[in-house]
This record gives C-alpha cells, sequence and structure tokens, in this order.
C-alpha cells in the first residue's frame, strides 16, 4: 500500500479511505480488469451472442478468461491466493454462472451437472496451475488450444 500511494501521489490513508484494505483495492482492480472480459460477455458482442452456437461459446469464454487470467497474473496471483472465499466472490460466482449457462445450451442434456462441470473447467485455470504450465514450457497460445480442447472434450464434441 506504501508504494501504490507514493505511485499515485496520495497518502497511505487516502488509500485506506477509499478501499478499505489492500484486499478491497485489489478487488476494484480486478473488477475494473475483469471489465474487458465480462462487458461483452453480458452485452452479447461476438462471440458470446446467441448466433454464434452455444459450444464456440463456451470456449471463447474459457479463452477471454483465460487471457485475462495471464494478462493479470500478479493481481491475480494477490486475489486467489489470499482468498479463502474465492468461490464466493462476485467475481467468480459471475464467471462461473455464465459458464454453467453455456454449457447447459451447449451440451444438449449430455452434460447432467453443469455447475460442477462449470467448477471443474474454471478450477483447470487457476493462476498457480497457468503459471506452473508457463513455467514447464508450455507456451500462452498451447495453454489456450489445451483449454479448447479440454472444454470440447468435457462438452462431448
Amino acid at each position: 500500500m506504501d508504494a501504490i500511494a507514493v505511485a499515485a501521489g496520495v497518502g497511505k490513508g487516502t488509500l485506506f479511505r477509499a478501499f478499505g484494505s489492500r484486499d478491497g483495492l485489489l478487488d476494484t482492480l480486478w473488477s475494473a480488469k475483469l471489465a474487458a472480459v465480462r462487458d461483452p460477455v453480458d452485452a452479447g458482442t461476438p462471440p458470446f451472442d446467441v448466433g454464434t452456437p452455444a459450444g464456440e461459446r463456451v470456449v471463447a469464454f474459457l479463452d477471454a478468461i483465460t487471457c485475462f487470467k495471464l494478462d493479470n497474473r500478479h493481481l491475480i496471483r494477490a486475489r486467489e491466493g489470499a482468498m479463502t472465499g474465492l468461490w464466493q466472490s462476485e467475481h467468480y460466482q459471475w464467471m462461473h454462472g455464465v459458464l454453467r449457462a453455456l454449457i447447459e445450451a451447449a451440451s444438449d442434456g449430455r452434460v447432467r451437472d453443469s455447475a460442477y462441470t462449470a467448477h471443474a473447467l474454471l478450477s483447470a485455470l487457476h493462476v498457480d496451475l497457468l503459471e506452473q504450465l508457463l513455467a514447464t514450457g508450455r507456451s500462452r497460445e498451447q495453454l489456450r488450444q489445451a483449454q479448447a480442447a479440454f472444454a470440447l472434450a468435457v462438452l462431448d464434441r
């Protein structure tokens, strides 16, 4: 918080009044950055529109989340590592709800538990796993392709 206050040219107390805590600041930053993913999804902008086949929307959504996490690894690590209630967070609940609905639309009843399936697919995007895969030589593109293949396999496509 000290370094952020100095960089912002404000006192540390100003940060605490504005955000309440380090976690409050990180959550606000996460929300601002996630808007680049959330806004097109919520607006139904292609490839998230109903004109795009549901299976492709699942893959596109997971790809957007993968890229978001890779692009914001330091922020995501700070939150995913510190949050004891990650799965209850507003951000995770939004991701899970969108993915669950997309899975239901894409699976034509083949996926019997869309809630569990959405959790499982999102678990594959935990920042610790992504960073470990990067550290072992996987490229960003390989991670994206593997996630797409995994999602399609889960959807039985």
